[in-house]
């Protein structure tokens, strides 16, 4: 029952960061995009850049900030689907960047909390990608 809790928070915040991607300008290409190395929450478009956003979202900060939970085994998971998003696109050439959504969103009140990190981390490792 935890996880489905878990789960349906989730979905929630990534609902309420793509309404506000979208009212930031932003033109959202997928959402929830899974391949074999794991999955990306939003890709979207800000202007002629792609972004990889990553949507963390929580009841209360007392395990710490939302975006605090994305360190560096996740940025490597990321940036591999995102690598492969862009191969299965033909875009491996265009300029693209890493955010990351952190909401906030205590019990019964309306309004979460949402902080957006754009160029949140660069993809970690050899080959450099969304340079």
């Amino acid at each position: 029952m935890k996880r489905f809790l878990h789960r349906l928070l989730g979905d929630r915040g990534e609902r309420k960061a793509v309404r506000f991607l979208k009212q930031q300008g932003y033109r959202i290409l997928e959402r929830q995009y899974r391949d074999r190395f794991g999955e990306v929450d939003i890709i979207a478009m800000d202007n002629n850049q792609i972004v990889f956003v990553e949507v963390k979202t929580r009841r209360t900060t007392n395990t710490g900030k939302p975006f605090e939970a994305v360190g560096l085994t996740k940025q490597k998971k990321i940036a591999r689907v995102a690598l492969a998003w862009l191969r299965a696109q033909h875009r491996l050439n265009q300029s693209c960047r890493f955010d990351v959504i952190s909401i906030v969103w205590e019990s019964n009140t309306g309004n979460p909390q949402i902080d957006h990190f754009k160029n949140a981390f660069e993809a970690p490792g050899k080959g450099q990608i969304c340079g």
